[in-house]
C-alpha cells in the first residue's frame, strides 16, 4: 500500500518543510498496559521511519516537536525517563545521520538540557555539519512563546545599541531573530493522536501551512501515513490571502 500510495505524489508539489507534533506516545503506552515511558522508546522507532521516508521522499526540510518548555512541568520520573533516552536516542543515530548525508540542527533553550543531553547535540551538530541532504530540526525544550519573547528581547537591546532602526523594524526583522531564521516556514504541519491544537508549536511560522490532524498515536505513525499526510495537503489550494480565480489567471499567465 506504501509503494502505491507515493507513487500518487507530485514530484513538483512535495512540502519543502514538514514540521510533526509527535504526540500520543504515553497514550499508546497506556492503552498496552505500559508505563508512559515505553511509548516514547517505541516513538523513536517512528522518528526514524518518518525521516527516512522524508529523505527518500524529497522534503528538504523536517522539524519534530520532541520536548517543550512545559513538559519540563510533567512528573520528574518522565522527564528525568526522556532526557536519558534522548543522550541514548543521539548517540546511536548521529552516524546513521551522517551516513545518509542528514544534517541535524536544534531550536529551542538548550540551557535547561543537562550537561550529558548538551555535550551529545553539540556533537551530533558537528559531526552531521557538512551534510547537504535532508536538514532534521529538532525542536527540544522549545515553545513558540519563549522564541518570541527571546527574539523581542533582542530587538530591543539592538534598538538600545543603535543597531537597528524601531521605525524600520518589519516581519523580515523579527523573522531574522527567530531560531528558525535559516528555514523556510512549514508548508504542512501534522500532529498525531487525534488531538486538533498547535501547543505553542512555530506560532509565527505556521501562519500558511497546511494543517493536518491524524487518529494515529505516534508509536505507530510510519510511512504511509507520511505519504497519506503529503497527498492530502497535495489535494488542498494554496491561495496565500488570494482568490482561487487569481490563482487561475496567475497559473495561465506563467
Amino acid at each position: 500500500m506504501e509503494e502505491v500510495l507515493q507513487v500518487q505524489i507530485d514530484p513538483n508539489r512535495i512540502p519543502s518543510h514538514i514540521a510533526i507534533i509527535m504526540d500520543g506516545n504515553g497514550r499508546w503506552a497506556e492503552e498496552q498496559g505500559h508505563e508512559r515511558l515505553y511509548g516514547h522508546f517505541h516513538g523513536v522507532e517512528s522518528v526514524r521511519n518518518i525521516v527516512e521516508g522524508c529523505a527518500e521522499i524529497g522534503v528538504k526540510y523536517l522539524t519534530l516537536y520532541a520536548f517543550s518548555t512545559e513538559n519540563w512541568d510533567r512528573p520528574q520520573q518522565e522527564v528525568d525517563g526522556l532526557m536519558s533516552l534522548l543522550v541514548d536516542t543521539i548517540r546511536k543515530e548521529v552516524e546513521i545521520l551522517s551516513k545518509n548525508n542528514i544534517k541535524m540542527h536544534v531550536i529551542g533553550d538548550m540551557n535547561m538540557l543537562p550537561e550529558q543531553a548538551r555535550k551529545e547535540l553539540h556533537e551530533a551538530l558537528e559531526l552531521t555539519s557538512h551534510n547537504t541532504g535532508l536538514n532534521l530540526i529538532i525542536a527540544l525544550s522549545y515553545s513558540s512563546r519563549w522564541e518570541l519573547v527571546n527574539a523581542v528581547q533582542k530587538i530591543a537591546l539592538d534598538v538600545q545599541k543603535g543597531k537597528i532602526d524601531p521605525e524600520k523594524i518589519d516581519h523580515q526583522t523579527l523573522q531574522s531573530y527567530l531560531t528558525t531564521s535559516n528555514f523556510p516556514d512549514p508548508e504542512l504541519m501534522i500532529r498525531t493522536s487525534g488531538e486538533y491544537r498547535i501547543s505553542n508549536f512555530l506560532l509565527y511560522q505556521l501562519a500558511y501551512a497546511e494543517l493536518y490532524f491524524t487518529n494515529t498515536r505516534w508509536p505507530e505513525f510510519r510511512k504511509k501515513h507520511l505519504v497519506e499526510a503529503i497527498l492530502d495537503f497535495q489535494a488542498r489550494e494554496r491561495r496565500f490571502g488570494k482568490t482561487s480565480k487569481q490563482l487561475t489567471e496567475e497559473s495561465i499567465g506563467s
